[in-house]
């Protein structure tokens, strides 16, 4: 029996794990890789093993910068892989990213790609972005691939210099992982849940409801989007800001604005929900203040559950988000321009209705997992022939199991530049 190559997936946390890597790894796991994640321990990687049935290692990685606890995660991170000797490493995140492509080289792992799923230090200032600037360049020049998650996120990166053009390229159209369109398709037991999720809430039946989906934190924008709300208000005095999300102490927003979210009376905090697909059809419009974003996941989300989306013009969400087809796009940081546009879709059933129609008509057609699988699992195989022509004979050999679309029709769909 020919043996599997094996993939390693390196994130810095299991949730990022759990949700970037859904159906994913499986998905890997069934065209011949033996598929194992690296990561830091949490509740998440039990979970994520179970349900993809791939192997995990939980290696300690701190989120932000820890030079000591850093240089410990470095060690045991080229520790692991010196033991399991995995043929492609794909690590993910900024600290992992860096973490991993250093160990991966160190211990001379053949294929080496990072997926940049954005970038912290665009919104950084100071030494913290000088440090961020040194860990990108360090990563994309220890990565034979450069996966960019949108053609923005890109084009940016190749002009800050962190990497040639030629090192980079975006699958399909973009995105982390797609999204399944299937998970937010209404049953015939949807209105019933909905109804009684908003009571739960305690929205009243009617109201407006714009909503949030994200981490509470500047970078999100969540200061600017409780100065819209406020700016809308008089005009909907029912209205709701339901927020699904928590606070986060790397990128804290300003004690005022999270004393106004936990007393404000028109503000529907959430926390973090394991299932949002449950909460789109309460709300009216999705906000979207993000300053930098990779794509913007939640995006998708509303568009597959038929929400329009109001966004800043940043990175990431200018592909998420067809400016006038299925959302509306405004100045970065522009408060009253964005209350505007949440406010026309408050008034203009029409327009809500079109746009989000137009979002869910988009999701299947450019954004389906399986398609984004595809377009990686044959940039994998582009790489591995590249490198080493045996290793990609054994590739061909183990997928043989899984009748999928042969190579030859999938390796030019990667946006290659």
């Amino acid at each position: 029996m020919t043996a599997r190559i094996r993939l390693a997936y390196i994130t810095t946390a299991a949730c990022s794990a759990n949700s970037f890597l859904k159906g994913h790894l499986g998905y890997m796991r069934r065209r011949g890789f033996d598929v194992v994640v690296i990561s830091a321990p949490g509740k998440d990687l039990p979970l994520l093993k179970e349900r993809e049935q791939v192997s995990t290692i939980a290696v300690p990685m701190e989120r932000e910068i820890s030079l000591a606890k850093d240089l410990i995660s470095l060690v045991r991170l080229y520790r692991v892989l010196r033991r399991i000797r995995p043929t492609i490493v794909n690590a993910g995140t900024p600290k992992a990213g860096l973490l991993g492509m250093i160990a991966a080289s160190a211990a001379g792992v053949p294929v080496r790609i990072y997926s940049l799923h954005g970038l912290r230090l665009e919104t950084a200032r100071g030494l913290k972005r000088f440090m961020l600037g040194v860990a990108e360049r360090c990563s994309s020049a220890l990565a034979h691939r450069v996966i960019c998650c949108s053609e923005s996120l890109r084009r940016l990166y190749v002009r800050l210099g962190f990497t040639r053009e030629a090192k980079t390229c975006v699958l399909g159209e973009g995105s982390a992982n797609g999204i399944d369109i299937d998970e937010f398709t209404p049953t015939p037991q949807s209105p019933d849940g909905t109804q009684a999720l908003r009571v739960r809430l305690g929205i009243p039946d009617g109201a407006p409801v714009i909503g949030f989906v994200g981490r509470l934190t500047r970078d999100k924008g969540v200061p600017e989007l409780l100065d819209a709300f406020e700016q809308i208000r008089p005009s909907f005095a029912d209205a709701r800001l339901l927020m699904l999300g928590d606070f986060e102490d790397g990128d804290p927003i300003p004690e005022s604005y999270a004393k106004r979210i936990s007393i404000h009376p028109r503000v529907v905090q959430a926390g973090w929900v394991s299932d949002p697909a449950s909460y789109y059809p309460i709300m009216d419009v999705l906000a979207f203040p993000s300053y930098r974003e990779g794509f913007g996941n939640a995006v998708l989300e509303a568009a597959a559950a038929r929400i329009p989306t109001v966004a800043f013009r940043a990175t990431g969400s200018v592909d998420a988000v067809r400016d006038g087809v299925t959302g509306t796009l405004v100045p970065l940081g522009d408060v009253g321009a964005f209350a505007r546009a949440l406010k026309r879709y408050l008034t203009d059933d029409l327009l809500k209705r079109e746009h989000g129609q137009a979002g869910r008509e988009r999701v299947p057609r450019h954004f389906r997992p399986d398609m984004i699988w595809e377009l990686l699992y044959a940039e994998y195989a582009r790489l591995l022939k590249t490198t080493n022509g045996v290793l990609f004979q054994r590739l061909v050999d183990s997928q043989q199991r899984f009748h999928a679309v042969p190579l030859e029709t999938t390796e030019t769909d990667a946006r290659h530049v």
